[in-house]
């Protein structure tokens, strides 16, 4: 499974408040599978920490092993991002990026932000 910063943002603040959106919950539900995050979810995920918590945010973030995108996501993001523009739809071009690399790895993508996804009718969708 593909994480969407979404949940890695619920789950950071249910572990700090011990409450939340149920981020905890689904990884107790799914604990034999392997999640992932990809470089886009690491990266939005970042933005939100400033420079003299890098170390706290890193810490957090190697958690969940990381996908880099390559040429493969590349391309599919753009066929993708052309098939939607022709039906007269488009996605934010991160969404879009997440969206290519679960399809690439054949991974479901879990976030709570499902209207940002879904268009793409081939994604496999996990909500919490």
């Amino acid at each position: 499974m593909l994480l969407d910063t979404s949940f890695l943002i619920d789950l950071q603040r249910e572990l700090g408040s011990g409450r939340g959106r149920g981020a905890q919950r689904f990884l107790q539900r799914y604990a034999r599978a392997t999640v992932w995050i990809s470089l886009v979810t690491w990266m939005e995920f970042a933005e939100g920490y400033p420079p003299d918590q890098e170390d706290h945010c890193r810490l957090f973030l190697s958690q969940f092993p990381l996908i880099l995108p390559d040429v493969k996501t590349a391309w599919r993001a753009a066929q993708i991002s052309r098939l939607l523009r022709s039906s007269g739809k488009t996605i934010a071009d991160h969404d879009l990026r997440l969206a290519a690399t679960a399809l690439q790895r054949n991974l479901a993508l879990v976030t709570r932000n499902r209207r940002h996804f879904v268009h793409i009718a081939e994604l496999n969708i996990l909500e919490y």
